[in-house]
């Protein structure tokens, strides 16, 4: 099966679209369109240079460098995070909380996967290491920053039911229990929602990439089920490992609660 090869003019044509976009947001006054052109931006300059830097990597199989290329992609979703949030927290806490949440649940799920599912030999070598790891750590990086936003920002608004919870004597666990375990939903909706609708509603990236490069509808099949299994369990990890860490944060060592721990709403 050959492969359509696209040019500029096709890629200045999908960028038509979103220059559209940037306009409607512009005479509707959303306050959007910057952001949308700097996004756009920057996902042409990112995936030209990554296209570079994979093909390297694709030739070295030095764990060093696939390393390397794993604490940056954490680096840059612990900063993602943190930018999204309406009222994060202040301090390292703010770039803290995020940043271990996905570097627990991603590497754990990651390495799982790449020495005892994929069993590739080695298990770090980059056409799969990179790709799957990549993958993973996106997604758990848009369900921490979800539930993070829905804790501290409902946490805030609600600050005045938690304080009476405490005054009537429970623990900061009790009190911001049912705040907590909706911020873990919130977190999740997207992964969910994503398996739901897979193969009735959408044909999941990496499934249309195999496909659109050649591999048989089958074998890409499963490969799709592999990668929606492990981004579930690595999303959930995240969620409940940020929700606890931020959810602890936000009370002192007497389990009082330290609202002024979060930066004032942006």
């Amino acid at each position: 099966m050959n492969v359509v090869s696209l040019s500029l003019f096709d890629l200045s044509l999908a960028a038509a679209l979103v220059l559209v976009m940037a306009s409607l947001s512009y005479f509707m006054q959303l306050k959007m369109t910057q952001t949308i052109l700097v996004a756009a931006l920057r996902t042409v300059v990112q995936l030209l240079l990554i296209g570079l830097i994979l093909k390297w990597l694709f030739a070295q199989e030095d764990f060093f460098w696939i390393g390397i290329m794993w604490l940056v992609m954490l680096l840059v979703a612990g900063r993602e995070i943190m930018a999204r949030q309406t009222r994060r927290f202040k301090g390292v806490w703010g770039y803290g909380v995020g940043t271990v949440s996905v570097f627990i649940s991603s590497f754990v799920v990651g390495i799982f996967v790449l020495t005892l599912v994929v069993d590739n030999t080695p298990w770090y070598t980059p056409q799969y290491a990179i790709p799957l790891m990549g993958m993973i750590i996106g997604n758990t990086m848009t369900a921490a920053a979800l539930s993070l936003e829905s804790l501290t920002k409902t946490a805030w608004q609600q600050r005045m039911i938690i304080e009476a919870r405490l005054a009537l004597g429970q623990t900061w666990r009790q009190s911001i229990s049912d705040i907590a375990r909706q911020s873990i939903r919130i977190g999740l909706f997207p992964i969910i929602n994503a398996m739901a609708a897979a193969g009735l509603v959408t044909l999941p990236g990496m499934m249309s990439g195999q496909i659109l490069g050649g591999t048989p509808p089958a074998e890409a099949v499963k490969y799709q089920i592999l990668i929606m299994f492990m981004i579930t369990a690595a999303s959930g990890f995240a969620t409940l490992i940020a929700v606890w860490l931020g959810a602890r944060h936000l009370f002192d060592e007497r389990q009082r609660l330290s609202i002024q721990h979060l930066h004032a709403e942006r």
